[in-house]
């Protein structure tokens, strides 16, 4: 029996993200390379303007939570493949991210409770670019605490852009905005321009 084709290599997702695509697998690439898309519209989220909803406040109580950056990444990308229904983030893909994590490319922001990682999402910085990939969460507003703690940590590190690719409900009520291809493009060039450091300081 033929072995599936490894993930994609740094270069290529590092190559890829500066133009504005993103991979996603499935089964049916099992025998061949993982495929990467151009999402338009994309969505973006705001980061100097990024707003709290009233409802996710009063969620999140004083002091329930601890943020923190990069200390579990690789059980972050598996909570987030287990939760989801899909099967976009193969064990192939997941190693991808790894490789970019290990060479500093690739960051998670983990929601903590007691001791116990409870929550969080993962994404790929280049330059100014913050790409969030996917989320989890195993307690009641552990999702929100991620998205919060992402966009302080985002205005902490003077990143520009947030690109989340896809709207939902959920996004839309932290402001996610909708922008077509060439929108994107346009502030993808100026945000990868800037040089930025997800971690520096921490």
């Amino acid at each position: 029996m033929r072995s599936a084709p490894p993930g994609p290599t740094v270069q290529e997702m590092l190559e890829a993200y500066a133009s504005g695509a993103f991979p996603m697998d499935g089964p049916e690439y099992a025998d061949d390379r993982v495929p990467f898309y151009l999402a338009d519209p994309r969505t973006v989220l705001p980061i100097s303007g990024f707003r709290i909803p009233k409802s996710v406040r009063r969620g999140m109580t004083a002091g329930q939570f601890t943020i923190k950056i990069n200390q579990a990444f690789a059980e972050v990308c598996t909570a987030c493949a287990i939760d989801r229904d899909d099967t976009w983030l193969s064990a192939r893909l997941i190693d991808s991210y790894i490789d970019l994590h290990r060479q500093g490319h690739a960051h998670s922001v983990e929601v903590w409770r007691d001791g116990a990682l409870v929550g969080g999402l993962f994404g790929v910085s280049v330059g100014g670019l913050f790409t969030s990939e996917s989320m989890f969460h195993r307690v009641t507003d552990a999702g929100n605490a991620a998205i919060v703690g992402t966009a302080q940590h985002l205005v902490a590190q003077g990143f520009a852009l947030w690109d989340i690719q896809m709207s939902t409900a959920h996004t839309r009520r932290f402001g996610a905005e909708v922008i077509s291809h060439d929108e994107y493009r346009t502030r993808l060039r100026a945000a990868i321009a800037a040089p930025r450091s997800f971690t520096r300081g921490r």
